[in-house]
């Protein structure tokens, strides 16, 4: 036992002999014993042993199959509690309270429950009452106490005091929890709360990959910062050579560059930042490149430099970092995975069951089977391994066997399609022939085609007409013709191929689900609108009419194109590609939640009530007292709706500026409505989302296309093989397998286990 690790009553693993390597069977208190008031007899403490040990290995198998750390308490009333903690509803409980308490922010005040975020338009907002939401709030604050204190036990005081992941937990609802009070102090009437900026932690903190992610983020940091400071000299640089270019002149005709870009340093550093993006080319240009051509240079120059110089660079330096991200994260995977089955062999072999003949330390094979009816993991993968253990010979399961029968884990089997119906009619064979023949479904592809292109040349057709000019009985008609088609394709299919082997499909459950959408529609559309006929026109009523939502509907036929991609090459790796980047992606997604929700919530404090509405005007260059709306700007533009006056406002604005284009147009209105300052809040967040976020998403995308461009010649058809490959087998050839000095190193290592080999 490591010092410091807390009390255990029954240690993992207990001393073993000299002689053999054998592990002889723990001493147990009596709290260990079955009956606690009675005295524990030797037959009560072997059973008390052998019960925690089966225990302790189903524990390490799944700390295995869930890639978890296994350097927690192990003794048998915190293996209860540890499975109970990773259980699925109180995982559920923990991502609701996640969810809840992140939502928040839409009701709060100040709320987003109004129809539009326009300023000019915009009613008054519900406002919950004093009390509500913070009554939400503390009930999420004892879940996530509950969840810190649980994590905190089970790992033990040594390890806790070394997890900055925990004490930082710790930190923030103690922030969190003061502020709540100061909150109910006030009557709710403080314009600052702290704790709506922390939130975001509770969701940082409960995942393993967006820790990862942060941590490689951390370590680019200085790379970035390289070439971020060679940005700000460029800019400075070029700042300074465009005040002297630009300079005032007698001739205010000769001016318009100075007075429009270069007034000043704040105006010169914007203009040429925004450049940068090049949101504002070539508008920046115009006004010196129509009084001599030759300042285009400048500009010309400064793009080059910095966007496609310095910019790329940047993009470079951060994937050659996150290069080796995917395959990092997947080898601490693997080790974490081997060191669980490892330990849960070590546990296993405290039990003495092998034959005394046995010069090496093995596993009783009966005792796995035991063990394995306890594990929750993956019933197909469950099945495969006990379908091996029955199989082994002598029922005994060296180190290495055992080892071997847990790379089922690494594996994904491939969906076994229920058989066709045989029919003995020679009728029935020839339709089940022709009708379950991949020719039948290219037919399939060719009519949802048809549908689809006739669809839009009806929609072109009328799209200049009058409402009352428009005629919707050949629409009506075709509609009904190809919903017909599909419900005949889809029981013929399911004649040819029998129901279970249609719906194992999953095209043909969309196709199908499809259908049967359309199917009720139109027969509303029928019983609302009556049949087609000549000068048949469905009345749109509200936003979207039954008759509409026929046509959209209709439209998701085109989605029936998507089958054919597995059988071309190309766009089978494309659509690989995309399918890997989404699984892998949600660490990088929870970041830009984070990151969203951190800056929304700092944007509402800065500037919530910040813009002023002017009237409903939107003409170039009308003026409102003593001011000119001048053309591109925020009030010309009638961008009112982008603001920060509300959660669900901010998120918005902040996605505006997140794409770059026009963001100049926010730079100058937030500066004029609330201090020129503003300009670095807005700044800070281009770096962070448009530079930094964006970069790292190119570099997750490139890690997988070019791994699978560079692998795919040589990968075996689904028809070869017997499973598909997990992002695991995707890397076998470059994965090193822990050695076994390794991981007994990190077993004797644990805080809660002693080794004694």
């Amino acid at each position: 036992m490591l010092e410091g690790a807390g009390t255990e009553k029954e240690p993992l693993l207990p001393a073993r002999t000299a002689g053999r390597g054998h592990p002889h069977r723990g001493t147990f208190g009596a709290g260990d014993c079955p009956d606690p008031a009675a005295s524990c007899t030797v037959e009560d403490a072997a059973g008390a042993a052998h019960d925690l040990y089966i225990s302790q290995a189903v524990v390490f198998i799944e700390d295995a199959i869930q890639y978890r750390s296994i350097n927690h308490r192990v003794d048998s009333k915190s293996l209860w509690l540890y499975r109970w903690y990773y259980s699925k509803i109180c995982q559920w409980v923990l991502s609701l309270t996640i969810t809840l308490i992140l939502a928040l922010a839409f009701i709060e005040t100040p709320s987003s429950l109004t129809i539009t975020s326009d300023v000019r338009y915009r009613g008054t907002a519900w406002e919950p009452p004093c009390g509500l939401t913070e009554s939400i709030e503390l009930l999420c604050f004892l879940v996530f106490i509950a969840d810190v204190s649980g994590k905190s036990y089970l790992i033990g005081w040594e390890e806790f005091r070394k997890t900055k992941w925990l004490l930082a937990y710790i930190l923030t609802l103690v922030v969190s929890l003061i502020d709540w009070t100061v909150s109910l102090s006030f009557s709710c009437t403080e314009t600052i709360r702290i704790r709506r900026i922390l939130r975001p932690f509770f969701l940082l903190q409960n995942s393993s990959m967006m820790k990862k992610t942060l941590k490689c983020i951390n370590s680019t940091l200085p790379e970035m910062a390289s070439v971020v400071l060679l940005l700000a000299v460029h800019l400075c640089l070029f700042t300074m050579f465009g005040m002297l270019l630009f300079a005032r002149s007698k001739d205010k005709q000769q001016d318009k560059e100075w007075v429009g870009y270069f007034h000043n340093l704040p105006d010169s550093l914007t203009s040429l930042l925004v450049l940068l993006t090049t949101a504002n080319n070539p508008d920046v240009m115009i006004p010196a490149y129509s009084k001599n051509r030759a300042y285009s240079i400048f500009f010309i120059l400064f793009t080059v430099l910095g966007n496609l110089f310095l910019m790329n660079l940047l993009t470079a330096i951060i994937y050659n970092q996150f290069r080796g991200y995917l395959l990092k994260s997947v080898q601490s995977s693997l080790l974490r995975r081997r060191l669980g089955i490892r330990a849960a062999f070590e546990v296993l072999c405290s039990l003495k069951e092998c034959p005394v003949s046995t010069n090496e330390l093995c596993v009783n094979a009966n005792t796995l089977l035991q063990v394995l009816q306890k594990v929750e993991m993956d019933f197909c993968c469950k099945q495969a391994i006990l379908r091996t253990v029955r199989s082994c010979p002598h029922g005994i399961l060296s180190a290495a066997l055992f080892q071997k029968l847990f790379d089922e884990l690494d594996k994904d089997p491939v969906k076994q399609h229920p058989p066709t119906p045989e029919y003995q009619s020679p009728f029935l064979q020839k339709v089940q022939f022709a009708f379950g023949h991949h020719f039948f479904g290219y037919l399939g592809n060719v009519v949802a085609l048809a549908n689809i292109v006739s669809i839009c040349v009806i929609l072109v057709m009328d799209a200049d007409k009058q409402l009352s000019e428009r005629d919707d009985y050949f629409l009506g008609a075709i509609n009904c013709f190809f919903i017909l088609y599909y419900l005949l394709e889809m029981l013929l299919k399911i004649l040819a191929m029998g129901f279970k082997r249609y719906i194992s499909y999953p095209s043909n459950r969309f196709d199908g689900f499809l259908t049967v959408i359309l199917l009720v529609l139109e027969v509303s559309t029928f019983a609302v609108y009556g049949f087609p006929h000549p000068g048949w026109r469905p009345e749109i009523m509200g936003l979207l009419s039954l008759w509409d939502m026929v046509r959209l509907v209709n439209m998701l036929i085109v989605f029936r194109f998507l089958r054919i991609i597995p059988n071309m090459k190309f766009m089978a790796l494309v659509a690989s590609t995309l399918l890997d980047l989404v699984k892998n992606l949600r660490a990088f997604a929870g970041l830009l939640v984070v990151v969203f929700y951190a800056f929304a919530i700092t944007g509402i404090g800065l500037f919530k009530g910040a813009v002023v509405p002017m009237g409903n005007i939107s003409v170039v260059n009308a003026t409102s007292g003593n001011s000119t709306l001048q053309c591109g700007t925020y009030e010309q533009l009638e961008y009112w709706p982008n603001n920060f006056d509300d959660f669900a406002a901010a998120v918005v604005t902040l996605w505006d500026i997140m794409v770059v284009n026009n963001w100049q147009v926010f730079l100058d209105a937030f500066s004029r409505y609330s201090s020129p300052w503003s300009k670095v809040y807005f700044v800070a967040w281009w770096l962070i989302s448009s530079v930094i976020w964006v970069n790292l998403f190119v570099a997750l995308l490139l890690e997988n296309f070019i791994h699978k461009w560079d692998r795919h010649s040589h990968r075996q058809s689904l028809s070869e093989i017997e499973y598909q490959t997990t992002v695991e087998l995707m890397f076998r050839d470059v994965l090193e397998e822990p050695t076994e000095e390794e991981l007994m190193e990190k077993l004797h290592q644990h805080p809660h286990l002693q080794l004694c080999r």
